[in-house]
């Protein structure tokens, strides 16, 4: 079996301490534009770019083919910019439980480390910066590579191109030697459509063991440190 060469991690409630506040932001964008979305619909859309999102709830309230979704959405998102760049520049931000540990365990065993994020690049950079994790390619701690949509012509989750863009960047080309990890259906969806080896869910972040486990997936970790007995 091909050894394990790149690990691509989530960021917001896979690495990065989630207790629900990009939802929380999500929805205040949503009030603050008069967007009807419930606390469910929002969570079970949690990974996906946001102005995607911010799309699909408008076509869902006002229909399909409706000339005013683009600009609703338009607004809608750059109001949740606001909300959540206001957030993470003002609010503490922390590593999730066994995050540090398992990329001091993934650099011991010469693995890549890709952060990947539905986040654009400006908020991600924020995160970035209050946890000191400057992205390098010869990084021996911390992280080598952080990919947004941004990177890869808008395609968020569930497209493979953020995964394929680490795997280039990183010089990878067989997915055999990839491990995708998130905390949401979606971060499994994408691990799957990128067909790496395996593709696992944290049950610490936003969704449980039990919202996971319907999902196609490869293993359900208690926490992100768990994932070194995958490598």
């Amino acid at each position: 079996m091909k050894k394990i060469k790149l690990v691509v991690l989530d960021m917001a409630g896979t690495t990065v301490m989630d207790e629900h506040e990009v939802e929380y932001c999500f929805k205040q964008a949503a009030i603050k534009n008069e967007l009807l979305a419930s606390d469910d619909r929002i969570l079970a859309l949690q990974g996906y770019a946001k102005l995607y999102v911010f799309t699909l709830l408008w076509t869902e309230q006002v229909g399909e083919g409706d000339p005013r979704i683009s600009a609703l959405a338009a607004q809608s998102y750059s109001d949740f910019k606001t909300i959540l760049e206001n957030h993470y520049r003002t609010q503490p931000v922390y590593p999730t439980e066994g995050c540090l540990a398992l990329f001091e365990a993934l650099h011991k065993k010469g693995i890549k480390i890709a952060l990947t994020t539905g986040f654009y690049r400006e908020v991600a950079d924020i995160i970035l910066g209050r946890l000191g994790w400057k992205p390098s390619l010869q990084a021996t701690e911390g992280i080598h590579l952080s990919v947004t949509p941004d990177e890869v012509n808008g395609e968020g989750r569930p497209s493979p191109a953020m995964i394929h863009y680490a795997m280039k960047k990183l010089g990878i080309s067989d997915p055999a030697e990839v491990i995708n990890v998130g905390d949401t259906p979606v971060d499994l969806l994408f691990g799957k459509n990128a067909g790496v080896r395996y593709t696992l869910g944290v049950c610490n972040g936003t969704h449980t063991r039990e919202q996971l486990a319907v999902h196609p997936n490869n293993g359900l970790l208690a926490n992100i440190s768990e994932l070194i007995h995958y490598v």
